[in-house]
C-alpha cells in the first residue's frame, strides 16, 4: 500500500428536503450565479426549491448547460460573472453543470489570455470563485471532487483538469430528486459510477485491503441496486439514496488512496465523445472492455479477484474466468439498454486512427496511471469493439 494524503473538505447534505437547507450555507453579500442546465429542474420542482431556498440572497441565471459541457457554451457566463462581481456558483444538475461550473470558477479568476490554457496546457488553477451544487443525477461524483472535464467543439477536443480549489463547499444530495430521472440517464449513471470504481481497482495488488474491499462493496452496490433503479417502475427512496451515495463515494478520491489507479478507459473514451457525441458513459462501455481483453494477462490477479468477488466466477483456469467476466460484465451494461460496441453505432475500423491522431494531437503517450498502456496500443484495444 502506497504512502498517501487525504483532504476532502467537501460537505455533504444528504436526504429528503435538503435542498432547503443550502439556505445556511450560501455567502452573505455576494451576487450568485446560479447555473443549471435544461428545463428538467423546472418540471420536476427543483428549481422552485433551490429559489425558495435563495430567499433575499441576490442572484443572476445562466441556464442550459448542456451534457459534455462546451468551452464555447460556457464562456458567456464569464461575462455575467464580472458585469455583476459574481461571488459565488451554485451549480444545480448533473455533472456536466456542475462540471462546467468548476470550470467557470476556475476560468472567472484566470490571469491568462485564455482560460482554455487550463486543460490544454495544464496551467495549475491558483484561485477559483466558491461553489455549491445541487445534485440531480448522480453519476459522475463531481460533487464530491475537485475534477472536470469540458469540451471544446471547435477543436474536437474533451480535456480535464483537476484542483482542490474548484472542489465544491457544499453538495446537496437528495434521492428523491432521481425520481423523474429517464431510464437513459440512470443507466448512464450507473455504468459511469462503476467503471469509476473499476478505474481505480482493476490494475494491480497493493496490499490495500480497505480500499479493495470498499470497491468490492460499491460495485456490487452498484451491480444489483443499480438494475432496480434502472427497472422499478416506482421509485423506491432506500434504492435511490444507495444508488446516489454509492456513485458519489466512486470517485470522491477516497478508493485512490494507497493505490494504483488508471484512467485508460477514461482517456479513449473521452475520445469517442469528443469526435462521434456518445453519452460519456457510453463511451467508457465500449472502451472498457477492450482495454480488459489487451490487460487480461498483465493484470491477471486483479481481474479474477473481480471475476470472483463481484459476479462469482470459480471452477475456470485465470484466462478463462476473466473472458467469462468481461462476457457477464458487457451484459450488465447491454440489461441496462447500453450497447458495447462501435460498429452497433453504425462505426467503423475508421475510428480508430481517429482516436489515435487525437490522442496524438494533446500529447498523449502514457495512458491511464498504471504504466502499462500507451497511445500505440489503442488500435489493438479498439479493433476489438468494431
Amino acid at each position: 500500500m502506497k504512502n498517501f494524503e487525504f483532504y476532502n473538505p467537501v460537505r455533504i447534505l444528504f436526504g429528503k428536503g435538503t435542498i432547503s437547507k443550502i439556505t445556511g450555507h450560501l455567502p452573505s453579500g455576494v451576487p450568485i450565479l446560479f447555473v443549471y442546465g435544461g428545463g428538467s429542474i423546472k418540471s420536476n420542482g427543483v428549481y422552485d426549491q433551490v429559489i425558495a431556498a435563495l430567499g433575499e440572497s441576490e442572484y443572476y441565471e445562466f441556464p442550459g448547460v448542456q451534457p459534455n459541457p462546451t468551452y464555447e457554451q460556457l464562456i458567456p457566463a464569464l461575462d455575467i460573472i464580472r458585469e455583476k462581481k459574481i461571488g459565488f456558483i451554485l451549480a444545480v444538475g448533473g455533472g456536466s453543470v456542475i462540471d462546467g461550473s468548476k470550470f467557470l470558477a476556475a476560468a472567472a479568476c484566470y490571469k491568462g489570455d485564455d482560460p482554455w490554457d487550463i486543460l490544454s496546457k495544464n496551467i495549475p488553477v491558483k484561485e477559483a470563485l466558491p461553489i455549491g451544487t445541487v445534485l440531480t443525477l448522480p453519476a459522475t461524483g463531481t460533487e464530491m471532487n475537485g475534477n472536470s472535464v469540458i469540451s471544446r467543439v471547435s477543436l474536437n477536443h474533451k480535456l480535464a483538469f483537476g484542483s482542490s480549489l474548484v472542489m465544491p463547499r457544499f453538495s446537496v444530495l437528495d434521492p428523491e430528486v432521481t425520481y423523474s430521472l429517464p431510464k437513459n440517464q440512470i443507466a448512464n449513471g450507473v455504468i459511469d459510477a462503476f467503471i469509476h470504481v473499476l478505474e481505480q481497482y482493476l490494475t494491480y495488488p497493493s496490499k490495500a485491503e480497505v480500499q479493495d474491499r470498499f470497491a468490492e462493496s460499491l460495485l456490487m452496490i452498484l451491480k444489483s441496486t443499480g438494475l432496480k433503479v434502472f427497472s422499478d417502475e416506482i421509485p423506491t427512496y432506500d434504492d435511490r439514496a444507495n444508488f446516489m451515495w454509492a456513485a458519489t463515494n466512486a470517485l470522491n478520491t477516497s478508493l485512490s488512496m494507497g493505490v494504483i489507479s488508471d484512467w485508460s478507459t477514461h482517456t479513449i473514451g473521452h475520445e469517442l465523445t469528443a469526435l462521434y457525441g456518445f453519452d460519456h458513459a457510453v463511451s467508457l462501455a465500449i472502451v472498457l472492455p477492450g482495454v480488459m481483453t489487451f490487460l487480461s494477462t498483465k493484470r491477471e490477479e486483479k481481474f479474477f479477484r473481480y471475476g470472483e468477488k463481484i459476479w462469482g466466477i470459480a471452477g475456470f483456469d485465470h484466462q478463462a474466468a476473466i473472458a467469462e467476466t468481461i462476457r457477464f460484465q458487457d451484459q450488465f451494461f447491454r440489461c441496462m439498454g447500453v450497447k458495447t460496441k462501435l460498429s452497433e453505432y453504425g462505426i467503423g475500423a475508421e475510428a480508430i486512427g481517429k482516436v489515435v491522431a487525437q490522442l496524438k494531437s494533446h500529447g498523449a503517450q502514457m495512458l491511464g496511471g498504471a504504466g502499462d498502456v500507451t497511445v500505440d496500443d489503442v488500435p489493438a484495444i479498439l479493433a476489438a469493439r468494431i
